[in-house]
C-alpha cells in the first residue's frame, strides 16, 4: 500500500511539473520536510507524556528537517517557487501530508520510515538523473550563496548531523558551481535514505544515535595503534 501511495505521488508530480525542473524540485523539498515534523511533534508528545525519552532522535530529525530546508532554499533562489500554483500545490499537499504522517507514525512507526525511505530513494535518483542530463550547463552557472553557506562557509553542524559516519570523518564538499549544488542535494537525499533504513530495524530503538554521539563516541576509542 505504501508502494503504491508513493509511486501515485510520484507520477501526479511527474505529469504537472514535466519538464519545469525548479518547480518540481520546489514542490518535493516543501513535501519532503513535513514528515520529520511530523515525527518530531509525536516524539515531543512521547516526551510531554514520559512516555519515552530520546534526544538522538530528536536531534537527527531536526537536522534532516533543516537539511532539506536549505535544500527548499536552494530551490527558491533557483526561482522554482515563482508561480503561485506551484507554491499553493506544495504547500496544500504539505498540510494533508503532515497529518496523514502524525497517526501513521503513533501507530505504525516501522512504515512511517518506510514510506520517507522511498520518497527520499526517489528524490535520490530524480537528482541523479537531473544531474546526468544536465551536467555540462550545470558546471557553467554559478552556486547560490545560499548552498555556499549551508555546505562550505557556515555552521556545518547542522549539515553533519544527518551524515552516516562509518570511517569517523564528516562529508567536505565542493560548492564550486551548480553542478555541485545539485551532487552534494543529491548525496544529502541518499545519507536520509540510509537514515531511514536504520530507524527500522528492531535494534534501533537501544541502539540509534545520532552521526555526532557516534563521532564523539568513535573518537574516544584509541586507534588501532593504540590498542
Amino acid at each position: 500500500m505504501i508502494r503504491a501511495i508513493v509511486s501515485f505521488f510520484v507520477f501526479v508530480v511527474d505529469v504537472i511539473y514535466g519538464n519545469r525542473s525548479y518547480a518540481r524540485f520546489y514542490v518535493l523539498e516543501t513535501i519532503a520536510r513535513v514528515p520529520y515534523f511530523s515525527y518530531l511533534s509525536v516524539l515531543h508528545l512521547y516526551e510531554t507524556l514520559g512516555s519515552w525519552r530520546k534526544a538522538d532522535w530528536l536531534k537527527v530529525h531536526f537536522a534532516q528537517s533543516w537539511n532539506e530546508l536549505h535544500h527548499l532554499l536552494i530551490m527558491e533562489s533557483l526561482g522554482g517557487d515563482r508561480h503561485w500554483i506551484d507554491r499553493f500545490i506544495a504547500q496544500h499537499i504539505a498540510v494533508m501530508y503532515y497529518w496523514a504522517i502524525v497517526p501513521l507514525y503513533m501507530l505504525f512507526p516501522k512504515y512511517a520510515y518506510y514510506l520517507m525511505e522511498l520518497i527520499e530513494n526517489h528524490a535520490y535518483h530524480t537528482y541523479d538523473d537531473y544531474l546526468k542530463a544536465h551536467e555540462a550547463h550545470l558546471k557553467t552557472q554559478s552556486a547560490p550563496q545560499v548552498a555556499i553557506d549551508f555546505y562550505r562557509d557556515g555552521d556545518l553542524y547542522m549539515f553533519e548531523e544527518v551524515q552516516t559516519t562509518a570511517n569517523r570523518e564528516f562529508r567536505r564538499p565542493k560548492v564550486d558551481n551548480l553542478y555541485d549544488v545539485f551532487v552534494n542535494v543529491r548525496d544529502d537525499e541518499r545519507e536520509h535514505v540510509k537514515t531511514m533504513e536504520a530507524l527500522q530495524k528492531p535494534e534501533a530503538q537501544p541502539t540509534f544515535h545520532s552521526p555526532h554521539t557516534v563521532f564523539i563516541a568513535a573518537k574516544a576509542l584509541p586507534s588501532e595503534g593504540e590498542a
